[in-house]
């Protein structure tokens, strides 16, 4: 059963009643010329409270941490999915991500959703300075969803990263896999050509990639 299967057979307005996930909000404000004015915006019903963010994304890089082989570390690989999202009819290609849950860290979901996700086991870089991003909005001109990018090792040595098993929820389809962090600006540019979409995440990294080769920061 492959993600590419799935299709949308109809779309229909939905009462605002009838959501479960989002709710639409109508924002009165003021401009910087002191004009009021009205703005209309969506947000998450399932920000839990006392969390400033709805759900993290995860950056999961790949190593052999036993290898004494410096290629393998010099040649890190990122783990991505191919997930159908029916809001734009298409497959997506991701990062590893999830909602919050109520009383649990950005970084103790991250780790949670990794392995119900992917069925690798990882664990954040030590760097503290790099290990969680500050807060990041999606779409501010459109809603207030927001998410840390949690940045995980997952070192391949182990044995329980040797044959990984997801953990999915019903209606969840995923298929994972990997590509060299070196090549991913590259392959974003062939994986949209072959028909898929690319989530911002995973095109911003890329591009930051690509533009730190090219400036040769």
């Amino acid at each position: 059963m492959s993600v590419s299967s799935a299709k949308v057979t109809s779309t229909e307005p939905l009462d605002a009643g009838e959501a479960k996930w989002v709710r639409l909000v109508r924002i009165n404000y003021t401009d910087p010329a002191g004009r009021s004015r009205l703005w209309e915006s969506a947000e998450r019903k399932t920000r839990p409270k006392g969390s400033d963010v709805d759900g993290v994304g995860i950056v999961a890089i790949l190593q052999d941490l036993s290898s004494s082989d410096s290629s393998s570390a010099s040649n890190p690989h990122i783990l991505l999915q191919k997930q159908f999202r029916p809001a734009i009819n298409k497959v997506v290609i991701e990062i590893p991500a999830g909602l919050v849950d109520p009383n649990e860290t950005p970084l103790q979901c991250a780790l949670r959703e990794l392995k119900e996700e992917t069925g690798y086991v990882g664990s954040s870089m030590p760097d503290s300075e790099f290990n969680i991003s500050p807060v990041m909005f999606n779409d501010p001109g459109f809603c207030n969803t927001n998410l840390n990018m949690i940045h995980v090792i997952i070192d391949t040595s182990k044995p329980e990263n040797k044959i990984p098993k997801a953990q999915l929820e019903d209606g969840e389809f995923i298929e994972c896999f990997t590509l060299p962090l070196r090549d991913l600006y590259s392959q974003c540019r062939k994986l949209e050509a072959e028909g898929f979409a690319i989530d911002a995440r995973v095109g911003t990294l890329g591009e930051g990639l690509e533009f730190a080769r090219r400036f040769r920061l």
